[in-house]
């Protein structure tokens, strides 16, 4: 069953590496925005039935896996399936802001392998670890039909947009991420989408993809995130 997030929208979850909180939601998926603290890691973990996205804002992480190491820098990201144990380290001083987008919302669905603070096997946090937002906090809204809305957060120029042509997408560099919060690239077949809501790609991919399959799905929002130190 999945999980009803409105009950997080408006507070903060810590955690002995630092906190989270949830940055956008829909029906389809689940923006949270984590802060971690440097040194500090997440537990090594898996979500069974759901799906993530990692998107460095901020600093630079090391993403483990049961076999390896992907080490990520702001504007890097990495998509990671169903039932695949990985912990995320900050390395930088300031410690590192992430965002993970998850599908479908299942925020409970957690199931924690090792842990260096004690949590191994154990669930979610509960209602003590919650405090109420600040206004330090960023919580994204759907655009208006065909609108662009612009967001400084993180070092970071955040782009939300609704996107009803194949056309805006040629216009994003091939570089950037394009993260699909809801619709995405339809496929020949009713109802089949190539690119949909918690995917994050390469814009080069997405052109790509619109070479055979150049159906935008009417519905469709995008998020794209330029680090303000970015040299390209």
């Amino acid at each position: 069953m999945v999980n009803n997030q409105s009950q997080y929208k408006n507070v903060v979850v810590d955690k002995p590496w630092g906190y989270e909180y949830l940055a956008y939601e829909n029906e389809h998926v689940g923006l949270w925005f984590l802060h971690i603290n440097k040194d500090h890691q997440t537990s090594l973990h898996c979500h069974p039935k759901k799906d993530t996205g990692l998107i460095v804002l901020d600093g630079t992480v090391d993403v483990s896996f049961l076999n390896d190491i992907n080490r990520l820098v702001a504007g890097r990201k990495i998509m990671i399936r169903k039932g695949l144990f990985h912990s995320t380290k900050a390395l930088s001083n300031g410690g590192a802001n992430i965002f993970e987008i998850e599908t479908p919302k299942m925020k409970h669905d957690l199931v924690r392998l090792e842990d260096k603070y004690g949590r191994k096997a154990k669930p979610y946090e509960g209602k003590s670890s919650e405090k109420e937002k600040n206004r330090e906090c960023i919580f994204f809204k759907d655009p208006a039909s065909n609108k662009k809305d612009t967001y400084i957060f993180s070092n970071c120029k955040i782009f939300v947009e609704s996107v009803s042509s194949s056309k805006t997408f040629f216009k994003i560099s091939d570089h950037e991420n394009i993260i699909f919060l809801n619709g995405g690239i339809m496929a020949d077949q009713e109802g089949i989408l190539v690119a949909s809501p918690g995917d994050v790609i390469a814009a080069h991919i997405v052109k790509r993809l619109l070479g055979t399959f150049d159906k935008v799905h009417p519905n469709t929002v995008i998020m794209i995130i330029k680090s303000l130190d970015a040299k390209i």
